[in-house]
């Protein structure tokens, strides 16, 4: 019996420069859902690779003194490279320089100029290089792109443009159709309310003012451009041609689910769609947009400084541990967070004491009390009864979770069964029954139920870890690791022999694996430094009254933020922990309005917050962001709002 498909892609990198960790989380979450889709039995196809045309490569090919091919080539190969190291099941990797992309590009846009889809005219606007994107002067934002704040640069040029309005209507049709199309529902939200109902302008399909692109054949001083050329790798890697298409792409497409990040929505939900219905191909069923992985309460960026790229973490932790940590850390909808603190202290509780001790004593007790042989349960009491109904609802709760891409919920729920099942070891004291003849029978059972349930942890667990799942069973002794042996409870086989009880994580020292860690990153990545400003020091009066630019004022992402629950900070008379709704993302934020407002009096209000405060810690509380107030001598007023505005919102 043929098994039924699975095809899931994710959004093709760009080869600007190397991945940071944010980036990788991508693939990372990609490869969690096809392994675990494989698991359950599906014929599934992983693609992923590398956008590699456009102006923004064609200029640091020029400033690095290389060839553009030369260029795409290197950064391709290190991106590769991460992604294998990674250990990312991809079926294919795709580059938009192979050869049969390339050449079927050509023949996509020469079908919709010949269909009337495409027109020839002239652009005339404001173009940001790094987002390959033009805009009107009413979308900037402070005159820089609303999209990543860069300058824009005013352009003017001769290009193809795509009819988009004569396909807006059939679009809206479908989604409305088709209520799982965009995922999560408030990224659907947005690209309706946002970019469909407002009406879609003609989009530019080609470039004429660089070269770095697929030719258009029919008109060579143009290059097609990045919405035609990228997005196309979906079809092209099955093998899509518009008048032939592979088996491939027969058997495989329409896609099941594109991942992508939620800054590039608008191009996977609204462009690619529409291509697809000019083509007259079928549309992919779902197009996921994840949320951001930040650096502390930030966006990844170099300008920054707070870049971490997924190798050099992998070298810090293990594979495995970057892997269980950015899946379990990355809610459905809201962004996530990592700082090296946080990934020590998931490493403490959740790899070292919670999985690894798990493991580590049941082999241990297997060897000690049955010389590693697998005793069979002969006993069953009330403690027995609950793990075994935990396990049996944590199978079926991941495959409920995972079907709907809630991979962090799915790792919450394996993490909570080996949570139990150290309760079940507290509860049932083996130690104590070892010393007790009369209990042998009830030892065995134990120890059985311990290790069939940690076989269950790890079938469960081989998408997310899969080398710490093959750990896993190495030291159970050889089991059933298939998925349809999680049916029922007690699968694993009496009678075979444990492996040697080694422990899976070693517990951090966390001071001195920070010190470790600055020590790697100033070795490998050492500041430049920086001349001193020669200008002569303003007089302090003067100071107190500086003024700043714009440029200035853009440094501060204040946003609107509405409170959603408000706590006492015990042993803290002025401090309140709040927590407030950030758009998507919900924030913790400390702040001393205790002795100016009740709890009541601050819950759903809209404040205004500093949104890339640098995080801190007060009386042990994490804090990310700071509430904007004004105060006098006796009193302080939180500033809010005299309209209702939706939370996220930027104040400029």
């Amino acid at each position: 019996m043929s098994k039924e498909k699975y095809y899931i892609t994710t959004a093709i990198a760009y080869t600007s420069r190397k991945p940071h960790i944010g980036n990788t989380y991508e693939v990372i979450l990609t490869d969690a859902i096809a392994r675990f889709k494989r698991k359950l039995g599906y014929d599934v196809f992983f693609l992923t690779g590398t956008d590699e045309h456009g102006q923004k490569i064609q200029q640091a090919a020029e400033e690095t003194g290389i060839s553009p091919k030369e260029y795409v080539d290197s950064v391709a190969g290190e991106i590769k490279n991460i992604w294998n190291l990674m250990n990312t099941s991809y079926d294919h990797f795709i580059r938009t320089t192979d050869t049969y992309h390339e050449e079927t590009v050509k023949k996509i846009f020469k079908k919709l100029y010949d269909q009337g889809d495409i027109y020839k005219s002239e652009y005339e606007g404001l173009y940001c290089v790094p987002c390959e994107s033009f805009f009107t002067p009413s979308q900037l934002v402070d005159g820089c792109c609303p999209d990543c704040g860069r300058e824009v640069v005013p352009t003017k040029e001769e290009a193809y443009f795509f009819k988009m309005s004569k396909y807006q209507d059939k679009l809206m049709e479908h989604i409305e159709s088709h209520p799982d199309f965009i995922a999560p529902e408030s990224r659907k939200n947005e690209m309706v309310n946002n970019f469909l109902k407002p009406g879609l302008q003609d989009l530019c399909v080609s470039r004429s003012t660089f070269t770095w692109g697929i030719p258009v054949e029919f008109d060579p001083g143009h290059v097609v451009y990045v919405w035609i050329d990228a997005l196309s790798n979906y079809i092209t890697a099955l093998g899509y041609d518009t008048e032939n298409p592979a088996d491939n792409y027969k058997k495989y497409w329409p896609a099941d689910v594109h991942i992508i990040g939620k800054d590039i929505l608008r191009f996977h939900t609204i462009y690619w769609p529409i291509i697809l219905m000019a083509l007259g191909e079928p549309l992919p069923k779902q197009i996921f947009g994840h949320p951001w992985l930040l650096s502390g309460v930030d966006k990844m960026s170099k300008s920054r400084g707070n870049v971490m790229y997924a190798d050099d973490l992998a070298k810090m932790f293990g594979v495995d541990a970057i892997r269980y940590y950015v899946l379990s850390e990355m809610p459905f909808a809201s962004d996530g967070t990592i700082t090296y603190e946080t990934i020590i202290s998931r490493f403490n509780s959740d790899l070292a004491n919670t999985l690894g001790n798990l493991v580590n004593r049941t082999v241990a007790m297997c060897t000690k009390y049955f010389d590693g042989v697998i005793p069979s349960a002969c006993t069953e009491d009330e403690f027995d009864k609950d793990l075994k109904k935990v396990c049996l609802e944590t199978v079926s709760g991941v495959k409920e979770k995972m079907d709907k891409l809630r991979v962090a919920d799915s790792l919450e729920l394996i993490m909570n069964l080996a949570r139990r099942s150290n309760k079940y070891i507290d509860e049932t004291a083996p130690w104590a029954l070892a010393k007790d003849e009369s209990s042998k029978d009830r030892l065995m059972s134990v120890i059985y139920n311990l290790l069939e349930s940690i076989r269950i942890i790890a079938v469960l667990l081989e998408a997310f870890m899969p080398e710490t799942a093959k750990k896993i069973y190495e030291q159970i002794g050889g089991c059933d690791t298939s998925i349809e042996s999680l049916d029922a409870f007690g699968s694993l086989k009496a009678g075979a022999s444990v492996g040697k009880a080694e422990p899976l994580f070693v517990r951090l020292d966390e001071v001195k694996k920070l010190e470790e860690i600055n020590a790697f990153i100033a070795k490998k990545y050492p500041k430049e430094e920086k001349k001193e400003d020669k200008k002569a020091e303003t007089p302090k009066e003067e100071k107190a009254a500086e003024q700043i630019t714009i440029d200035d004022f853009a440094k501060l992402d204040l946003r609107v933020a509405k409170v959603l629950s408000v706590e006492k900070i015990e042993g803290a008379d002025k401090l309140y922990k709040l927590m407030v709704e950030l758009g998507d993302e919900k924030r913790q934020i400390v702040s001393g309005l205790a002795k100016h407002y009740t709890p009541d009096e601050l819950v759903g209000k809209n404040v205004i917050v500093i949104a890339n405060l640098k995080p801190v810690k007060l009386r042990g509380v994490d804090s990310y962001g700071m509430i904007l107030a004004a105060s006098d001598a006796d009193t302080l007023s939180i500033c809010t709002l005299d309209k209702d505005i939706a939370s996220g919102s930027q104040v400029r």
